[in-house]
């Protein structure tokens, strides 16, 4: 019964727009999606226990027992807590899996927005607020899935364990999963995990065209550029001047283009996703995955946002500051670049490659924030793939699933030196421009969220019953 309400949700009328009226358990997931989104817990206003804690509740009432339930945190950050909710399973073969999440948003700033991020808003076939996509879906639906499970019954054969952290966005003051590798490794261990990193693609008008697993993920390495000058009045001005160096250092960052580095998994995505595309990028996307050293191919690939840092590792000027006084010649400047590098490339790499175009022997950069550990290399595995592609098969008919690296560095970094690898899952999908994904106007589809509220259940169940 439950597979048939959530195939439901899947099939072509519904992912044409004709969207089934809520029942009950619906609804609920809603209130569920609401109290999440509607709890602040950015870095900078935010708090992460106080929806730790509304959670906790949650499956209290749903009837899991204290030992079931743990939270956690850093003492020396009384915000930043999680939780872990276990569900045993009952063969004595079959090891465990971990689902993961981040509770934790990108702060925002309510004069930037058009209405209050912290308020759900629906409207126009989409829900509108900080987190609703990133990643307050997925924790939502994590969250259900336990949640459903319970009341269906489900004896799993491997226990279930939801992990729902704090600190991945912006290296807030600590990071949940880190801390548990470290101090907990106990409730993460697993034979794979599944969390952010995978998804689809929509055309832009609504239609689905790619749906990915993420098998291997980015890293992310942020660094500081400081310059300096001498200083002096500004009514005697010379060329001597730490803002000025650091325009000219800044400038030469952006121009500068990694090459190109394809690998097994991206050229089969790029092979893949092309064909189903059937467009002039689709054409490209194929000819650049045969043969990498097709330059015209290269320049159509890299027009596109989102699939230029796939290609390569790509670097951006986050944040900038210089001088002290409106009257004096500027003494120092800094600016941070955040990095994003593709597998089978590092950090050190990466530095030295920036700091060789800026060329200027003066300029000090140097590695900054939060290391997490180099991802584990992507790992096929025939056991999480083939149901994860029988279920995109069903949910989202004619759309294929493709193995990818993810974008974007998540806490799944921190499960390597536990040998635990992490696919980021498909299922909920994103317009080409993100959903403006850590910008003024975060939002998601509804369809989005109900189709992988099904889709995502299934699989769990797929996975929980394996042995």
């Amino acid at each position: 019964m439950a597979l048939a309400v959530a195939m439901a949700l899947g099939t072509p009328a519904a992912l044409a727009g004709q969207t089934p009226r809520p029942d009950g358990a619906e609804l609920a997931f809603r209130d569920l999606y609401r109290d999440m989104v509607e709890t602040d817990t950015s870095a900078a206003t935010g708090d992460c226990n106080a929806l730790v804690l509304k959670i906790a509740e949650r499956f209290r009432n749903a009837g899991f027992a204290e030992n079931q339930i743990t939270l956690f945190r850093d003492e020396a950050y009384q915000l930043d807590g999680g939780i872990v909710v276990l569900m045993a399973g009952n063969s004595a073969k079959a090891k465990p899996m971990l689902l993961l999440g981040h509770l934790d948003v990108a702060n925002a700033n309510p004069r930037h927005w058009k209405r209050d991020p912290f308020k759900l808003v629906e409207r126009d076939g989409s829900f509108f607020g900080r987190g609703t996509a990133d990643m307050k879906a997925l924790d939502a639906i994590w969250v259900d899935t336990l949640l459903r499970f319970k009341a269906e019954g489900l004896k799993p054969k491997r226990t279930i364990k939801l992990a729902l952290t704090c600190g991945q966005e912006l290296s807030a003051r600590a990071n949940g999963t880190e801390w548990l590798a470290r101090h907990r490794p106990e409730l993460l261990e697993a034979e794979f995990a599944l969390g952010e990193g995978g998804g689809g693609l929509t055309d832009g008008h609504g239609k689905v065209v790619t749906q990915s697993i993420a098998i291997g993920e980015m890293t992310m390495a942020n660094f500081d550029v400081e310059t300096f000058s001498a200083g002096g009045p500004s009514a005697i001005p010379n060329y001597d001047n730490a803002i000025s160096k650091m325009i000219d250092a800044l400038q030469k960052v952006r121009a500068y283009r990694f090459p190109l580095h394809l690998n097994v998994t991206t050229r089969r995505y790029f092979a893949q996703a092309g064909v189903a595309r059937g467009d002039a990028m689709g054409a490209a996307m194929v000819r650049i995955a045969a043969d990498p050293k097709d330059s015209a191919a290269e320049a159509i690939v890299s027009s596109d946002p989102t699939y230029d840092p796939m290609l390569r590792t790509t670097c951006l000027t986050t944040l900038i500051q210089g001088g002290y006084i409106v009257t004096a010649i500027p003494q120092t400047a800094k600016a941070t670049i955040n990095c994003y590098i593709v597998p089978g490339e590092t950090a050190e790499e990466t530095r030295d490659a920036l700091y060789s175009a800026i060329g200027d022997p003066k300029v000090i950069m140097s590695r900054v924030g939060r290391a997490a550990p180099p991802p584990l290399p992507p790992v096929h595995d025939p056991r999480v793939l083939r149901p994860a592609e029988k279920l995109v098969a069903s949910y989202y008919p004619g759309v294929q699933l493709v193995p990818a690296i993810s974008l974007i560095a998540t806490d799944a970094a921190y499960l390597a030196p536990l040998g635990i690898p992490a696919f980021g899952v498909p299922g909920l999908y994103a317009d080409p421009d993100g959903n403006e994904v850590h910008g003024h106007n975060e939002h998601l589809q509804v369809q989005s969220l109900m189709t992988a509220r099904g889709f995502l259940h299934d699989l769990v169940k797929v996975y929980a019953m394996q042995e």
